[in-house]
């Protein structure tokens, strides 16, 4: 496999400086949304390829290693970008009905207007990839 494939970690650093951007400056809301699915997932590399295809220009993806990647959606809270990845999760399902839809982790972080501390990668990254808790 190509290291094509992933991006460069400025590229992350990047997207996060502008999530923090649009809500310190623009007060607007945004989403990064941690991906995460099994080792070996046959499926996840071809939904984060078409999840490039689909996203607005002012969303962008950070794909970190084959089975990991975070998505940026500009300009929306947490329900609208929960509801943004179910839709384009279904249109993937339509448009690729002979494979599996991929199965995986998601936890978003909100970005919001309003909030006194910086944005940093590791801070983001600690809190979308976090293991689940069981209840």
């Amino acid at each position: 496999m190509s290291n094509d494939l992933y991006d460069d970690p400025r590229k992350l650093s990047a997207m996060i400086a502008r999530a923090a951007s649009l809500a310190g400056e623009h007060k607007v809301s945004s989403a990064l949304v941690g991906m995460a699915a099994e080792e070996g997932d046959p499926a996840f590399p071809d939904y984060i390829a078409y999840l490039q295809s689909a996203l607005r220009v002012e969303d962008g993806i950070f794909r970190m290693t084959r089975e990991r990647a975070v998505v940026h959606l500009a300009d929306v809270d947490l329900d609208q970008a929960v509801l943004v990845l179910e839709r384009l999760s279904a249109e993937f399902a339509d448009q690729f009905p002979a494979q599996d839809p991929p199965q995986f982790y998601m936890r978003i972080y909100e970005a919001n207007p309003g909030k006194d501390e910086e944005l940093k990668v590791r801070d983001v990254l600690t809190e979308i990839f976090k293991p689940p808790t069981l209840h």
